[in-house]
């Protein structure tokens, strides 16, 4: 059998830069002495982007924060304990530049958890667990004398150029419904004028920026500005969503239903301002999926070809990310679903303790069925409680300082 730790160490260094994040760089260097003294231990700030620009359409300031979602596996498989137990858990991490403490987020939205159950390691030691990235989303920030604070909720999506962290483009969409630019290296927006119909979903697929909008028009986003069509609409959703699942660009259409209140009207004829706001927020809280559509693209005909099947694979769709997973690695026995934010279900108000995720629904493509998340268990254990395998343990270079939520 090779002997790893004698490996090269020009072999290790080239190995560590090809590593996507300084989480992989931790575990790397935790294998075995060697290694650790053939490899820098990763900067905290690498792969973080904090960079200070003019804000979109105003002068004010704003910085950049990254969030990682990881999928963490027990080291104990369900086939080793003969049990059906929860094996694998879905989390999204953002870290403080200044103290390296990660605060735990919801994994399909920006919202943090109000605390951590007293039992939950700190630190937790990466190396008891299997991790694997599902995915990445970026959040801009409000940057003023006194706070820092979200700036929108449209989703943004980001590219080094030639892995330097320091050269890098944004694409968002503003509040217009346009697309909107930002490029480090002349410190610029610039709003996109290709907008036939407000775009709903930005995505960076293979190294390349696309962006659909709400008919289901989507095109590739040219650092030089320009839009070129990449597929034709597909008419019929309320909202679409671009999905990167196994090396494969998907389109997930989804519709909407209003769930009307007993007795309740639709018309704010004779009402003032406050109360059509509030007329219009019940509604908005009253909004329900009904049913996803996917599709394939198929760039050779430009068009989207409708699948009936997702390869035995999930689909999650967040509020600022959208990402994929086998049914083997989250250790579910049940693929060819869609797992959503949907503000119906947080609207029920479920309680003991649901409500961490109850704005959450599950969609099965091949039944057609859709529920929350509470009626599908299997899924429902990837989220929020955490497992009772997470634990603590001793190990200092492969862990991960976790703080209160703020």
């Amino acid at each position: 059998m090779a002997d790893w730790t004698q490996l090269p160490k020009e072999l290790l260094e080239l190995i560590s830069k090809r590593l996507g994040t300084h989480y992989d760089v931790i575990r790397f260097r935790s294998v075995c002495s060697t290694w650790r003294s053939a490899v820098t231990a990763p900067n905290r700030c690498r792969n973080r982007f904090a960079p200070r620009f003019p804000l979109l359409p105003i002068s004010s300031q704003f910085s950049l924060s990254k969030r990682s979602v990881f999928l963490l596996g027990s080291p104990t498989t369900r086939t080793q304990t003969n049990a059906w137990s929860p094996s694998s858990w879905v989390i999204k991490i953002e870290e403080d530049p200044m103290n390296g403490r990660v605060q735990l987020l919801n994994p399909l939205s920006r919202s943090r958890f109000d605390s951590l159950p007293d039992n939950f390691p700190k630190p937790l030691n990466l190396l008891d667990f299997r991790v694997l990235e599902l995915g990445e989303e970026y959040v801009l920030h409000y940057l003023t004398h006194h706070s820092v604070g979200n700036l929108y909720m449209e989703k943004v999506v980001l590219s080094c150029l030639e892995d330097n962290v320091n050269d890098f483009i944004i694409l968002t969409i503003h509040v217009s419904g346009k697309l909107a630019m930002f490029k480090s290296s002349v410190k610029k927006w610039a709003i996109i004028q290709d907008m036939p119909s407000p775009f709903d979903d930005v995505i960076l697929y293979k190294g390349n920026f696309y962006a659909v909008d709400n008919t289901g028009r989507t095109v590739v986003v040219g650092l030089d500005f320009e839009t070129n069509l990449i597929a034709m609409p597909v008419f019929g959703g309320d909202k679409k969503f671009l999905v990167d699942s196994k090396g494969e660009l998907l389109l997930v259409d989804m519709y909407l239903s209003i769930e009307s209140e007993p007795g309740s009207s639709s018309s704010s004829a004779g009402f003032g301002l406050v109360e059509e706001y509030f007329e219009n927020l019940a509604l908005y809280m009253n909004e329900r999926t009904v049913k996803f559509k996917v599709f394939k693209l198929d760039d050779v005909g430009k068009q989207w070809v409708e699948a009936k099947d997702l390869d035995n694979r999930v689909l999650f769709l967040g509020d600022g990310c959208t990402f994929s997973a086998s049914i083997e690695d989250l250790s579910v026995c049940r693929g060819n679903c869609i797992i959503y934010v949907d503000n119906f279900f947080y609207s029920l108000g479920e309680e003991d303790g649901a409500s961490e995720h109850c704005d959450i629904g599950v969609f099965d493509l091949e039944s057609g069925s859709i529920g929350p998340l509470t009626k599908f268990p299997q899924f429902s254990e990837l989220f929020w409680p955490p497992p009772h395998w997470i634990s603590s343990t001793t190990a200092s270079d492969a862990q991960i300082n976790v703080g209160e939520s703020a």
